[in-house]
C-alpha cells in the first residue's frame, strides 16, 4: 500500500523570490516568480547550486507541475497546487486561498 506525504511549500509574498526544499537527501531550491502583465504565478527548480532542473512552469491548481520534467531527479514525487480556484491570484497562497505542495510517495 503507497503513503502519500503532503509537505506545504510556503511562497514568499515577493514577485520573484527563492525557497529551499529537501527532498531525498538533496537540497533544490525553488523559484516562484508573479508574471503581473499575464496574472500568473510561474515556477522552476533549481539544483543546490542554482543550475535549472526546470523553469518556466505556469502554475495550475490540482495538476502534476514537474509532469513533464526530463530530469529524473525529481521522480518520486509531484509538485502541485490545492485550492477550490480555478486559477491562482497574486495573494492566494499568502491569504490561504491556495497551498502549494510537493506530495512524495512512502
Amino acid at each position: 500500500m503507497e503513503v502519500y506525504k503532503r509537505t506545504k511549500i510556503e511562497v514568499p509574498d515577493y514577485n520573484d523570490s527563492f525557497v529551499k526544499f529537501t527532498t531525498g537527501g538533496k537540497q533544490y531550491q525553488l523559484r516562484f516568480t508573479w508574471n503581473d502583465t499575464e496574472q500568473r504565478w510561474m515556477f522552476g527548480v533549481y539544483n543546490a547550486i542554482r543550475e535549472p532542473i526546470m523553469q518556466g512552469v505556469k502554475v495550475v491548481p490540482h495538476f502534476p507541475l514537474n509532469l513533464f520534467c526530463g530530469s529524473g531527479e525529481l521522480y518520486g514525487g509531484i509538485f502541485a497546487v490545492f485550492t477550490d480556484l480555478d486559477t491562482i491570484g497574486r495573494q492566494d497562497f499568502n491569504n490561504g486561498n491556495a497551498t502549494f505542495a510537493y506530495v512524495a510517495v512512502e
